[in-house]
């Protein structure tokens, strides 16, 4: 689907916490404080801060699969602040996959879930991170409201 305008932005990471679901074979690495499974599922509650053309912040519930390749990762974001000079909530949905340095995912504005000026929110972005993410990440809406 085609959108009339396009917010460009960057992310970061405010806060990131990370439970296993189910540990498959019981074997897996420790980081920090947090187990991650070789092959296995989590649970993750993240929040965002974004900045540029999109302002304002988000938690997030995923629920990631580790395994020896590209896994996938599904998650949804409860966004509040502004995107292109509306304000409001909305709500993402995350469809991606995951590797051991890179995570790609397809995000699509949940339809119905928006309040204020992103009511009739509509728009999807492509997402494409590698690396430690000093200074943020790139996230490109692309959108139409009402």
């Amino acid at each position: 689907m085609s959108y009339s305008h396009t917010a460009r932005s960057k992310f970061t990471i405010a806060a990131w916490s990370e439970s296993v679901i189910t540990d498959i074979d019981g074997e897996g690495t420790t980081a920090g404080d947090t187990y991650y499974p070789a092959r296995g599922a989590t649970r993750a509650a993240v929040e965002y801060s974004y900045s540029g053309d999109i302002e304002g912040t988000s938690t997030v519930a995923y629920l990631i699969a580790y395994k020896a390749d590209a896994a996938p990762v599904l998650g949804l974001e409860r966004f509040e602040g502004s995107i292109g000079g509306h304000d409001g909530t909305c709500v993402f949905q995350h469809l991606g996959s995951q590797d051991q340095g890179s995570v790609s995912a397809r995000i699509e504005v949940v339809p119905g879930m928006g309040t204020g000026g992103l009511t009739d929110l509509r728009g999807s972005a492509d997402l494409s991170i590698a690396g430690s993410g000093e200074g943020g990440y790139e996230f490109v809406l692309s959108y139409d409201v009402g």
